[in-house]
């Protein structure tokens, strides 16, 4: 069975418009890396769990505090690899510099034997969604579009 992934995009309107909040990973494979490889936060989650609980739950492990706001389902979206993210809308706040990720190890350099902590998440930044389609996965992009939708129709 594929893998599943579920997670939050995060949105405010400011005065220059609507924004969306994506985080970047962390890990040396990421570091060098910006456009086509942000996020929303997400994460794996197992059959015996509901996939909102897991966007919650996975959200609070990235970002270091728990969501709040109403919860706007979005459509699954199956990404190359084959997993399916699932995806909800929050319209909320949150302020990148409070960003407290949880780690996760690794062998680093590679065949060192050595290993290092990396977090899960280096940074979170808003982007206007014209910017978000330029940094965000392209298997997510759709997110965006779906969220623009809701928003029109008034959901």
């Amino acid at each position: 069975m594929s893998k599943k992934s579920a997670g939050l995009l995060l949105f405010r309107e400011t005065a220059a418009g609507l924004e969306v909040l994506l985080v970047h990973p962390g890990g040396p494979f990421w570091a060098k890396k910006d456009d086509g490889s942000w996020s929303i936060p997400k994460g794996e989650f197992s059959d015996d769990e509901e996939p909102l609980e897991a966007a919650k739950r996975e959200f609070e492990e990235e970002m270091g505090v728990p969501a709040t706001g109403e919860f706007m389902p979005l459509k699954p979206l199956k990404q190359p690899s084959g997993k399916l993210v699932f995806a909800w809308a929050v319209r909320s706040d949150f302020d990148p510099s409070s960003l407290r990720s949880n780690t996760f190890s690794m062998e680093w350099p590679p065949k060192s034997g050595r290993h290092q902590e990396f977090p899960e998440v280096d940074k979170a930044a808003w982007f206007d969604v014209e910017t978000a389609r330029q940094k965000i996965l392209k298997g997510q992009a759709p997110f965006l579009d779906q969220l623009l939708v809701k928003l029109q129709n008034g959901e």
